[in-house]
């Protein structure tokens, strides 16, 4: 059989799924880590069982309209990370499958190439010894190995050989894997699933059986297994969300800017757009501070919160009574939060801004209007952690702030660092990249450097008539900053934006966040981002109204 239609496909998909089903015991006894979300197999299952289900009644020849219909029923059904995953694998197998009736051994290897470019887009931060390497590993050498002369059963089985042996490989890229005696999980899954569409069309399809581990995968000891990863306690947080959807206006979205928040919210990322359709599994301290933020685009169609501190807390105690312990303990640690961030911002869009991406408070402050150290102090006592973070944003504001961090680094209860921004996007850019599972030195280092990867671009009025680098500027005309350099002085804000921006914008610019203030209407900062949305097609632009005064507008460039 050297091309299949898709009835065939439809039976391996189903085999696949009903392959995993028997085995997802076997494979969630391979997980590392004992919180909720680690349950790979019970999640790949209830996703790829979804897919299924899509598909079961449908009696199309077509690949493509079968590969399709498969992706959309794992992508509404997906449940965790290595659910999420798995959808986009097989999502972007349906894309490379686009236009075809049937499908060979070399569409085969394009098509799973093409699901693992997907699969690996969909999660921020790859990590190999995962799922991730078994699809690429096994999809790659497909790819390079498939003959338009071969059947489908030999590509399957180069696929599958491959995918076990990468599997076999993912402890030594995974020193907990190795440390615990495991192959991963995840990976697991993917060849359980590859091997039932293997059968389907060697055996036959592979039938429901009652979920029990079985020899196809080993079972690994779990006895003496470390309780590891506290980087993934939190709450797991999964919703679906319809972009658009709801009675009130929604805010337009943007993917990489929507990307860029959650990365600055949690940890264990996936997030997928299906058309109007946006997936998102995301591991957070603060799942209310994401699910508002969401809400701004569209209306949840389903939505999920698991609590897997708790469940840690709770196997960590190897059954004793967590509610008889010690309240002196409990109540010290809980005392102060590990992390507290403070910004300065003035305008109400600028400090909501600053509050989604997980500032705890705002002084009031910025050009013209600068903050004492007994304003820092007051906030530092206001936030209570261990630790806490200055954002200035303004270079006329560091020495007040790093004044109040002496002062209180000197009591020696709280530590207090100043991250030197001098710019509202820095600012920003600097709380995105803040990850409160990591050590202060290292969100030192990361938000520092973060510093350098966005640029500062203002409008503001002139309040004399002056001529600074053969810039002649005038009383009240509006002047292009970047940084301390003019680069334009003229009489209208608009005029001056689109200067400043044709200074700014390069062929490597991706995007560009521009926030108006309190002297401009929305519907002509709307009028200017259609202008320049069509005048620089490849750049993602974001229009906040930010509310501030003193500048008309402050430009962001990364």
């Amino acid at each position: 059989m050297k091309e299949i239609n898709g009835i065939t496909l439809k039976e391996m998909f189903i085999s696949g799924a009903n392959h995993l089903y028997n085995n997802y015991p076997a494979i969630d006894a391979l997980n590392v880590f004992p919180v909720p979300d680690g349950d790979t197999g019970l999640n790949m299952n209830l996703t790829v069982s979804s897919g299924a289900k899509e598909i079961s009644n449908l009696n199309d020849t077509n690949v493509y309209r079968i590969a399709r219909a498969f992706s959309k029923g794992l992508l509404m059904g997906a449940r965790g990370n290595s659910g999420v995953i798995t959808s986009q694998i097989f999502r972007g197998f349906a894309n490379g499958l686009e236009g075809k009736e049937t499908m060979n051994a070399v569409d085969l290897g394009e098509a799973m190439l093409v699901g693992k470019e997907v699969a690996y887009k969909a999660v921020m931060r790859p990590v190999e010894g995962t799922m991730l390497t078994v699809i690429r590993e096994a999809a790659e050498v497909l790819s390079e190995q498939a003959k338009p002369d071969w059947t489908i059963v030999r590509a399957l089985e180069v696929m599958v050989n491959e995918a076990r042996a990468s599997l076999e490989r993912t402890p030594d890229l995974l020193p907990v894997l190795k440390e615990v005696g495991v192959v991963d999980s995840g990976g697991a899954g993917v060849v359980a699933i590859l091997e039932g569409m293997l059968a389907a069309i060697t055996t036959g399809i592979i039938q429901k059986e009652s979920a029990t581990a079985t020899e196809t995968i080993p079972h690994y000891d779990m006895a003496g297994a470390k309780i590891t990863g506290e980087e993934e306690y939190g709450y797991c947080t999964e919703f679906i969300l319809r972009i658009g959807a709801g009675d009130e206006v929604k805010k337009a979205f943007n993917e990489k800017r929507f990307a860029s928040v959650l990365n600055s919210q949690g940890d264990s990322i996936v997030m997928v757009r299906d058309e109007d359709i946006l997936k998102v599994h995301i591991h957070t301290l603060r799942p209310g501070t994401t699910l508002n933020y969401a809400q701004q685009f569209g209306e949840f169609v389903t939505l999920k919160i698991e609590n897997m501190t708790e469940q840690h807390t709770n196997l960590a105690d190897h059954g004793q009574d967590y509610f008889n312990k010690d309240p002196k303990v409990t109540s010290s640690s809980m005392a102060m939060k590990e992390y507290g961030l403070i910004s300065v911002a003035s305008g109400d869009g600028l400090e909501e801004l600053f509050k989604e991406y997980r500032v705890d408070y705002v002084v009031k402050g910025g050009q013209t209007m600068n903050p004492a150290t007994e304003d820092f102090l007051e906030a530092i006592r206001k936030v209570h952690a261990k630790t806490v973070f200055i954002l200035p944003n303004n270079g006329n504001i560091i020495l007040a702030a790093t004044q109040a961090a002496d002062v209180t680094n000197e009591e020696g209860v709280t530590t207090v660092h100043v991250i030197p921004s001098k710019t509202i996007p820095q600012g920003l850019v600097a709380a995105m990249n803040f990850n409160p599972d990591v050590d202060e030195d290292y969100n030192i280092e990361i938000m520092t450097d973060a510093l350098n990867a966005v640029q500062t671009g203002q409008i503001t009025f002139a309040i004399k008539d002056t001529s600074i680098d053969g810039v002649e500027v005038k009383k009240d005309y509006y002047m292009g900053l970047q940084g301390k350099k003019i680069l334009c002085s003229l009489p209208d804000k608009f005029d001056a934006l689109r200067a400043l921006l044709a200074g700014m914008i390069d062929d490597l610019t991706a995007i560009v966040t521009i926030i108006y203030g309190e002297d401009v209407k929305s519907d002509a900062a709307d009028d200017v981002l259609a202008e320049l949305e069509e005048k620089y097609p490849k750049v993602d632009f974001e229009l906040v109204d930010g509310g501030q005064p003193v500048y008309s507008f402050i430009v962001g460039v990364e």
